[in-house]
């Protein structure tokens, strides 16, 4: 059974956020992809969509999630489901950064606006 501590886990950083790989298949799991996103305050949203239904589970700090042009506020405990091909942004509010846990099938990618998807690097 493969076993690590979070930090031994590969990051990756994109103006104001770091994704975190735990479990993918360059990562010991053929099954789901399962990472850590951590957003600071103020970083701009990036809209896309999704090839499948993709799960955050909000770890600390808030956000306001829209999806499909429905707008709310999510903090720690709450869960998004984001389901598949819906417009979709998630912005960190308050003063501390938005830490999630996120889950999405091994098949799904993410669309950007110009329409093309792609597997983001610390989804593979």
């Amino acid at each position: 059974m493969p076993t690590f501590t979070i930090n031994d886990c590969p990051k990756h950083q994109i103006e104001g956020t770091e994704f975190t790989t735990l479990a993918t298949p360059s990562h010991g799991n053929a099954d789901v992809r399962v990472w850590q996103v951590e957003i600071q305050p103020n970083t701009p949203a990036v809209p896309h969509s999704l090839t499948r239904t993709e799960v955050f589970v909000i770890q600390q700090g808030a956000a306001r999630v829209t999806i499909d042009n429905e707008e709310t506020e999510v903090g720690s405990g709450d869960v998004i489901v984001v389901p598949a091909g819906k417009p979709f942004r998630l912005k960190s509010v308050g003063a501390e950064a938005l830490r999630a846990i996120v889950c999405f099938p091994l098949e799904g990618q993410a669309v950007l606006p110009d329409g093309v998807p792609f597997t983001p690097p610390w989804a593979q």
